[in-house]
């Protein structure tokens, strides 16, 4: 690749890694670090290089042209191949919130078009300056945009049903998909395709973003205070009495008292952690010093984990309604274990 190619891809990607740098120092909570952001790029590249041969297979075997193809095929293609990535951290529980949802979307759809931009100024050196960063500029943009809105939307959805299934990124990666086939159709006209790109996606990105970390301070104080007042009633003795508690005698039928015994134990412990993830981002919020994790909390992560086992699935899925009534609440224990 010569040098001018570099300059040209340089000036195209510069305002998207601008755009990258500033969903980070937005973050109030400080979710993702800055080497976990350069791993979402380079997967997304990763990525781009793999969906080539697989494009070169489908385009090979379709029967229409190659306009015809980048507009109804390739979007399907290669939203999948960046969803796969996001799919693997929503399901493990690293990415739980809109907010990080968004940065590792956009990451990875940066470090995918970072790839596809080389090749494509790589094979059309006849291009003008012009027509190569602007077509740059726009698919950047774009890939960032579609995978973020693909993120978001299933981290939202499973986040409500942590236990579901896989149909639930199914919304997002067809909104994704929609937005790559009708960017790809206004290519013919690579100025209006970049100008619409740029006009609706950073600024949805952004509105949402702000919109996600607003939520996530709502559901920090609520949960906040209904956690508190759980120890409290368990400690005080009065938990039995509460919904929460006949709810957990209600399974006595189902249980032996050791195992409700657990049950309590888990709950309690539970809530504990619970509390201390929560310091942990009122603290990042705050821009204070984050304390490192103290042996007490991982003591206290590891008997959680043998109860846990203890109990047993069958329990654990008793549980779920006292400990897990949203994917937040999976995600909030990984934080401390990080």
């Amino acid at each position: 690749m010569n040098p001018a190619t570099l300059v040209h891809a340089s000036i195209a990607l510069l305002p998207v890694l601008l755009f990258l740098a500033a969903l980070l120092y937005f973050d109030s909570f400080k979710l993702l670090q800055p080497r976990t952001v350069l791993a979402m790029v380079a997967i997304g590249a990763v990525a781009a290089a793999a969906s080539y041969p697989i494009n070169t297979f489908a385009y090979g075997r379709f029967p229409g042209e190659f306009q015809s193809y980048s507009r109804y095929v390739s979007p399907w293609i290669e939203e999948f191949v960046k969803a796969v990535p996001l799919l693997v951290l929503i399901r493990t529980r690293r990415v739980g919130m809109q907010v990080d949802a968004a940065i590792v979307g956009f990451a990875i759809g940066t470090g995918f078009a970072l790839v596809e931009n080389m090749y494509y100024l790589a094979s059309r050196p006849q291009a003008t300056l012009l027509v190569q960063v602007i077509r740059g500029f726009g698919t950047a943009i774009m890939h960032g945009g579609t995978t973020t809105i693909l993120a978001m939307i299933s981290v939202t959805l499973y986040e409500k049903r942590p236990g579901s299934g896989l149909y639930m990124f199914l919304p997002g990666y067809l909104a994704a998909v929609v937005l790559h086939s009708g960017f790809n159709q206004l290519l013919v006209r690579p100025a209006l395709a970049t100008l619409v790109v740029l006009l609706v996606l950073p600024f949805g990105i952004y509105c949402v973003f702000q919109y996600s970390e607003r939520v996530l301070r709502d559901w920090l104080d609520s949960d906040l205070d209904s956690k508190m007042a759980l120890l409290e009633s368990i400690q005080s003795g009065t938990f039995l009495d509460s919904s929460s508690g006949r709810y957990l005698r209600s399974l006595r039928e189902r249980f032996r008292g050791e195992d409700l015994a657990d049950m309590l134990c888990y709950v309690r412990l539970h809530g504990e952690l619970a509390v201390r993830a929560k310091g942990v981002l009122l603290l990042r919020e705050s821009g204070m010093e984050e304390l490192p994790i103290d042996a007490e909390t991982r003591d206290s992560l590891a008997e959680l984990s043998a109860l846990e086992r203890a109990i047993g699935a069958t329990g654990m899925l008793a549980l779920r309604p006292l400990i897990m009534a949203s994917g937040k609440d999976v995600w909030q224990l990984r934080l401390l274990r990080r």
